[in-house]
């Protein structure tokens, strides 16, 4: 059986991947300037955190992620977010002054989300 797959379904493909990459490449940039990767813990407000975001392309916003039903599945399937950038995401919020309920609630439906993946994420299940 011979498929025959058109030159724009490459294109597209790539289009989405590059995607998915820009977005992981500005949170790593903003866990780094928060202060995730050193020795102490970070302190910055969820405000700081969206200004950052503005600042790097404004493509994502905090609020409308936690007014999501379910804001996992929102950045997974809306947005594109690879389980990394999720990880990351996740761990940015929950560094956050954003209310406790809120980054539990947050943290719960990713770990649900990854570990039914099968992607286990040593960082989330340490926070």
């Amino acid at each position: 059986m011979i498929i025959f797959v058109s030159e724009r379904t490459y294109h597209m493909e790539d289009y989405i991947l590059r995607e998915i990459d820009r977005i992981g490449e500005m949170l790593m940039k903003l866990a780094r300037k928060m202060g995730l990767f050193l020795d102490e813990v970070p302190d910055y407000s969820i405000t700081d955190v969206q200004k950052e975001l503005d600042r790097a392309d404004g493509s994502l916003s905090v609020e409308d992620v936690l007014r999501q039903a379910n804001p996992v599945l929102y950045l997974v399937e809306e947005k594109g977010l690879s389980d990394q950038a999720l990880e990351l995401f996740v761990e940015i919020l929950f560094r956050s002054n954003l209310e406790e309920d809120k980054k539990e609630a947050v943290l719960k439906d990713a770990l649900v989300y990854l570990d039914g993946k099968g992607y286990y994420s040593f960082k989330l299940h340490a926070l």
